[in-house]
């Protein structure tokens, strides 16, 4: 049995009043895993990271703890400094701070009046990334599809020599203009980082304020016609849709192969959230792997996934799968690694694998596996097997309340941000009044 990550555990982070850099540990109570800290100035702060099975310390690999030392100037100088110990696997350039929607929960702090990068500024952002050798772009806002001329953006980047173009969006645009989907596929766009956070209306209303599914449902249709990858991507928030999750799961399964997947993100609280939440007020990862174990009444199990080795392995998990008769079955490359190690993987490893399992399958052959004499080539094998594929993954934010700066040093999400490439989550933390 694994026994990796032990407690008690000694991290750093910063106050989430002052912001003073100050000493974390990990603690456990009863069944559950707290990160403690105090500050001298304004006291101690404790945020639940773990709770119920599977055991943390059973579930995560074995790493050393953070020293001091090694954490440099870790937030104040983010940029990636040499401290940093992961590459980028995906990169976000924001490229506007509009938004048609004005929900509760979101990354931003509220409706954006910065002006937009013109398209000949980001020509030199997307050209400067590829020439740093980062090439999965994820296109993001407030709103992108905001843009007018964000097909354009999109062929920019497809010719800067991105590998995997990304958009993130709440899909009404998408729903809504039929050619502006088509033109979005024909610029060269990868795959869409579909917001959906149930296949309840009542769910939407909640968090996005208004009636939403419809129009999700006619995005992902029209992301099919013109053979664009889609990946749900619900916010998952206690009391509101964490017993939605094989309901999601199996809407999407349903709508495979255009539903490439479903990346679930557990709610953070930054942004427009600005006051302390409740310990009621989060959501594991632990039991979101347990909620997706029992909702499926064990058709996914948490053996099933594996913990993050390209970031920190307390910032999400991933499960590879083939849809076979609109069932799950894990992918048999997802066997063999249980089997082998479970260290660190490279960025570009898992850009790879990330990308060719969320780009859709290729039209049909026209010989081949099609034909009554031929019978499929090993690449046509490889296509099949790719276009069943279906993969089921978690990032877990961290805010200002349950940040762990070894975490944050270790992630290969970044953002474009004025010139400097800056971990993610250091991006969205900022500093606000505490209500204890």
């Amino acid at each position: 049995m694994n026994q990796g990550f032990s407690l008690p555990r000694r991290t750093f982070s910063l106050c989430p009043v002052c912001g003073r850099r100050i000493e974390a540990e990990y603690r456990r109570e009863g069944d559950s895993v707290f990160l403690y800290k105090e500050c001298p100035k304004d006291g101690s702060f404790s945020t639940v990271v773990w709770r119920g099975s599977p055991d943390i310390t059973e579930w995560l690999p074995e790493m050393p703890e953070a020293l001091e030392a090694e954490l440099g100037q870790c937030p104040t100088q983010c940029g990636l400094c040499s401290s940093h110990l992961a590459a980028t696997c995906c990169v976000l350039v924001e490229v506007t701070e509009r938004c048609n929607l004005n929900c509760d929960f979101c990354f931003a702090g509220g409706p954006g009046a910065a002006p937009e990068p013109s398209a000949e500024q980001l020509t030199e952002v997307f050209d400067e990334l590829v020439r740093g050798g980062r090439f999965f772009l994820q296109l993001t806002g407030g709103e992108p599809t905001l843009r007018d001329d964000l097909p354009r953006l999109v062929k920019i980047a497809s010719r800067a020599g991105f590998q995997y173009i990304q958009l993130n969006t709440n899909g009404i645009r998408l729903a809504e203009d039929e050619k502006y989907t088509a033109a979005l596929a024909k610029a060269g766009l990868s795959f869409v980082f579909l917001q959906f956070d149930g296949t309840d209306d009542t769910i939407y209303k909640k968090l996005r304020g208004r009636p939403l599914l419809e129009l999700k449902k006619k995005a992902i249709e029209n992301c099919a016609k013109y053979n664009l990858g889609v990946i749900l991507v619900p916010m998952l928030v206690p009391g509101v849709n964490t017993e939605s999750l094989w309901d999601i799961v199996s809407f999407g399964v349903s709508l495979s192969p255009v539903v490439r997947g479903v990346h679930f993100q557990p709610v953070s609280y930054f942004g427009r959230k600005e006051k302390a939440p409740s310990n009621d007020e989060r959501f594991t990862l632990a039991e979101l792997l347990s909620g997706l174990e029992r909702q499926s009444a064990g058709q996914l199990r948490v053996r099933n996934f594996t913990p993050s080795r390209c970031d920190h392995a307390l910032c999400g998990f991933h499960g590879g799968f083939t849809v076979s008769d609109g069932r799950l079955q894990p992918a048999a490359a997802e066997r063999a690694e249980k089997k082998g190690c479970r260290g660190s993987v490279t960025a570009e490893a898992n850009r790879n694998y990330i990308g060719t399992r969320w780009l859709p399958p290729k039209e049909p052959c026209c010989c081949g596996a099609n034909s009554d004499d031929l019978s499929p080539t090993f690449d046509e094998f490889l296509q099949q097997l790719r276009s069943r594929s279906f993969t089921v993954t978690a990032m877990a934010f961290q805010d200002i309340w349950n940040l762990d700066l070894d975490r944050l040093r270790r992630c290969s999400l970044h953002l474009w941000n004025k010139g400097r490439i800056v971990p993610f989550c250091a991006n969205y933390l900022g500093l606000a009044e505490v209500q204890r």
